[in-house]
């Protein structure tokens, strides 16, 4: 059964994206999908939202 997980950054950094990653991926999650939201007023992202899958064994 394919598992989701979304992890949710409220602080955009390279560093805070490598440390979710870095701390999410040997638990056997798979990065799928990264979202940003804007705002209006600046280019840098205000919050990132992280997608990670892994598949589990299906509860008889």
């Amino acid at each position: 059964m394919l598992k989701y997980k979304v992890i949710e950054l409220s602080t955009v950094t390279d560093e805070t994206i490598e440390k979710t990653l870095n701390s999410a991926t040997p638990e056997g999650w798979r990065i799928e999908n990264i979202h940003f939201t804007m705002r209006d007023a600046s280019k840098r992202p205000s919050m990132a939202f992280l997608l990670f899958t892994r598949d589990e064994p299906e509860d008889g």
